[in-house]
Parts: structure tokens; C-alpha cells; sequence
């Protein structure tokens, strides 16, 4: 009699049975033997005609693993990596001042006052965390992955007991992912473009602390897409008016006519980490259909 578990079994091997047992042996285990398989064979992999494959790749793993995850929805943090925790910052300044430099002096004292933004930026990812089903579902909290306001919103979220996702971009002057990420929502990228694509594929916020370009880059990514109708309206929040408008007078933009002035109403402006929580509670909890937690899964 046939055994039926075996008439229910899978019809080939698995990818990964195969590739474990398909070991080149003997004269084709050297440089330059073309036995290995396609998907195990790291050099063919690598080659300059392969990189569509390597950006679906790239694509396809973080959203596979989100997937197995449970996580759907998202409130992005954006921010400069060079900001230190307060502590940090202030040990700083004393060995400044201790050192007798000026200069360095002059850099850890504006160090000290940007140590409030990593602050807000740990409060924010803290309440957000602590009050994820506020929007109406769960929701976490995403960063770059990185140090200064990246590192301060996996903190937050770590503190409050909660997941947080970081999206690392392999950068040869860049530390290792801060540890306070989730490690099984922890992922690296090699693609800016694929990168910024995932921050926005969950996210139903986007709140932007102080920063460089990589923080400018991707704040207009997002300002751009919702202005042009790709992606859907959500709640895009500045923290710090006096920085955010000496640094980009939007008037400006309006009076040449290079924007409209109703594009000044993609984005908000907040303080700190309740003002901006609060933005997008409200945006949520009120009565604006274009304002949706829920992800549509979809094109």
C-alpha cells in the first residue's frame, strides 16, 4: 500500500535542500568553475547586468519579512544622524571644555542644544508605542536605522516595551544599526531609491526632526509624491518651526509660482513629541476620508 503522506509531498526539492546538497567537489570548487547554481553563486549574483534582479531582491525581502511580521502600518521618523542623547552631548562639552579648544567648544555647545531634538525624538517613538491603537490599529515605529534622531525613535519604542523597524543603508563612513531596533525588523540597503520606496509603503505618518540631506532628501521625496497625487495624503509633521522655516521659506517658493499655495498645507508644523502626536491623532480621529490608517494593499 503507497504511503499517502508521501502522494501529499512536495513534487520537487526545496531551494534550499538543493543548494545544501549541490556542493561543488574536486576540479570545480576553484576561482572561475561555473557548477554553483544561480541563486547560491554570490559572483554571479554581483555582476553590473544583474542589478534588476538585485533591486527586486532588495524589494522583495524587507516586504516578505514585514509581511511574516504583522507589521502594516508605520509612523516614519526622519532626523539627522549626527544628534547626541543628552548625557552624551553634555560629556562632551565638558571634555571641551576641559581641552581648552574653542572651536570644539563652540561644536559641543551646539551639540548640547541639539540634544533636544533626540530627546523629543525618544518621547515621540515612546508615545507612539505606548498608544499604537490611537489610529485605529496597531502601528510602529520605523527609522533609518542609524545614530542621533534614528537611534532616539528605536529607543523610545524599545523603552516602551514595543517594535520598532530600522532601515539601514550601508554607508562606508556609517556605524552599525543602533541597538535598539527589532533584530527580525532590522534590515540593510544597498538602494536609496528602494529604501525611501519601503519608508513609504506602510507609513501612515512622517514626522521630520532637524537635519542634513539624507533628512532633506527624503522629506521632499515624500512632499514631492504627495503633491503630485502618487502616493495617498497622511500626515507629514516638522518638528521645529524656527528651524524648518529659516532653513526653507516656502513663501518664497510661492510668490515665484513654483508652487501652489495650497501645497503649504502638505505639512504641519509641531514642537514636541505630544504636539506632534497630536497631529496626527487628530488627523486620524477626524472626518477626512483622504486620511486612511488602513494600508491598501494594491498598485
Amino acid at each position: 500500500m503507497t504511503d499517502k503522506s508521501l502522494l501529499r509531498a512536495r513534487n520537487f526539492p526545496s531551494a534550499e535542500d538543493e543548494a545544501r546538497a549541490a556542493q561543488p567537489h574536486g576540479r570545480y570548487d576553484g576561482p572561475g568553475s561555473s557548477f554553483r547554481m544561480a541563486f547560491t553563486d554570490t559572483d554571479f549574483l554581483l555582476r553590473e547586468e544583474l542589478r534588476p534582479v538585485r533591486l527586486q531582491l532588495e524589494l522583495l525581502k524587507p516586504e516578505l519579512i514585514q509581511q511574516e511580521q504583522g507589521v502594516e502600518s508605520t509612523v516614519v521618523v526622519f532626523g539627522s544622524a549626527r544628534f547626541k542623547a543628552p548625557d552624551v552631548a553634555a560629556a562632551m562639552l565638558v571634555e571641551a571644555r576641559a581641552d581648552g579648544d574653542q572651536e570644539a567648544i563652540r561644536k559641543a555647545e551646539q551639540m548640547v542644544r541639539n540634544a533636544r531634538w533626540y530627546e523629543e525624538a525618544r518621547r515621540f517613538a515612546e508615545l507612539v508605542t505606548r498608544e499604537s491603537g490611537a489610529l485605529g490599529e496597531p502601528v510602529i515605529v520605523a527609522t533609518g536605522g542609524g545614530p542621533g534622531i534614528m537611534e532616539a525613535g528605536n529607543r523610545g519604542a524599545h523603552e516602551a516595551g514595543g517594535r520598532s523597524m530600522g532601515m539601514s543603508i550601508f554607508l562606508p563612513f556609517e556605524e552599525a544599526p543602533n541597538p535598539y531596533i527589532t533584530p527580525e525588523l532590522c534590515f540593510q540597503f544597498h538602494y536609496f531609491a528602494i529604501r525611501k520606496m519601503h519608508f513609504l509603503m506602510r507609513a501612515v505618518a512622517l514626522v521630520s526632526f532637524p537635519g542634513g540631506l539624507g533628512t532633506l532628501d527624503e522629506l521632499f521625496e515624500v512632499l514631492t509624491l504627495t503633491q503630485t497625487g502618487k502616493i495617498r495624503r497622511r500626515p507629514i509633521v516638522l518638528i521645529g518651526r524656527e528651524f524648518w522655516q529659516k532653513l526653507i521659506d516656502f513663501d518664497v517658493l510661492v510668490e515665484h509660482g513654483v508652487i501652489s499655495p495650497k501645497d503649504k498645507e502638505l505639512f504641519h508644523y509641531a514642537e514636541t513629541a505630544e504636539e506632534a502626536w497630536d497631529v496626527i491623532k487628530a488627523a486620524y480621529q477626524g472626518d477626512n476620508p483622504a486620511l486612511v490608517a488602513r494600508q491598501m494593499r494594491g498598485n
